[in-house]
């Protein structure tokens, strides 16, 4: 091979050489630095860029999408010295590359730090309570101060979570405790309520049940009463339509009578003054009868004494 072959096969590897370490292409979501002799010359943006070999350097591409870095549990004190661990995640986002690649030296280092200090500082003046019932509250205030302290570095934070807050296990057991028995406080009121209830619709089904009643027997006893009135309304006007004379009328009378000692309980009937009229008037009738009244003697013979019409004497007799 001739010399003029290989100094021709050299220029052309230069030229290839020095092609490859001019043309650059970035990414889209990416921007690179480019430094010239040592120092910031220009920031390139995705695409196509051209520049000059062996004066400018590219540093490493920097990623402007948002990023999610989850820290390890931190150790944080409350208001009333309970160490509780707690979990966080930053959503954050390079906003100015030429920031974040000459004002701080590790931003993800610089952010995780200072999420731990803030967190302290915010949790250090809130009870466990309210550490565990204040997230969002916990997440603005951490958002705000990180926020401002990574503005100058060219970051932005978005958002910041909390994972996980864990108390200690005897405070956890305290917890599970106090929990059970607000449950079962709550389940003994409902209880005490629903038999409350029932005790009530018991009672006003009890009442209504017994005011109906009164009234059904209000009512059977007025209807029983009507019918009372009208049958007796009915009889007296048959008696004085059929114009009974008093024989008759005693002769009912005594017909009567058996019907009063009836039945096995009835050891004493009480007869009434006009059952001697009635037999005076029974003896007119039928004979032998008017003959013991006439002469006025008993059985042996004695005479007895007859009670005026007027009086109202009444014997009783064993039944």
């Amino acid at each position: 091979m001739s010399p003029g072959a290989i100094a021709l096969i050299a220029l052309a590897v230069l030229v290839l050489i020095v092609l490859s370490r001019a043309i650059r292409i970035v990414p889209q979501a990416r921007s690179g630095i480019v430094e010239r002799l040592g120092r910031y010359q220009r920031t390139l943006d995705a695409g196509l860029a051209i520049i000059v070999p062996f004066v400018d350097r590219l540093r490493p591409l920097i990623d402007l999408r948002e990023q999610v870095v989850s820290f390890p549990p931190q150790p944080v004190i409350t208001e009333e010295n309970l160490t509780v661990s707690i979990d966080s995640v930053i959503y954050f986002q390079v906003t100015n590359p030429k920031d974040a690649s000459y004002e701080i030296a590790d931003y993800i280092a610089a952010v995780e730090q200072l999420t731990v200090t803030t967190m302290r500082n915010v949790i250090g003046g809130m009870t466990l309570e309210e550490t565990l019932t204040s997230r969002d509250k916990i997440s603005g205030q951490l958002r705000g101060v990180l926020d401002e302290a990574t503005g100058r570095w060219g970051i932005r934070v978005n958002r910041v979570e909390l994972k996980a807050i864990d108390p200690p296990v005897t405070i956890q057991e305290a917890m599970e405790k106090q929990m059970r028995a607000e449950r079962d406080r709550r389940a003994a009121i409902l209880t005490a309520e629903g038999v409350k209830q029932s005790q009530i619709l018991t009672a006003e089904g009890e009442k209504q049940s017994a005011i109906l009643r009164a009234q059904g027997q209000r009512e059977s006893a007025i209807l029983e009463a009507e019918g009372q009135s009208r049958a007796i309304e009915t009889v007296f006007e048959a008696i004085h339509r059929g114009d009974a004379d008093p024989k008759l009328l005693a002769y009912q009378y005594l017909q009567t009578l058996p019907q009063i000692a009836q039945g096995e309980a009835n050891k004493m009937w009480i007869i009434p003054s006009e059952f001697t009229e009635a037999i005076g008037r029974l003896g007119a009738v039928l004979p032998g009868v008017g003959g013991a009244e006439g002469d006025g003697r008993g059985a042996d013979g004695r005479g007895t004494e007859r009670p005026h019409r007027g009086e109202a004497p009444s014997t009783s007799g064993q039944g």
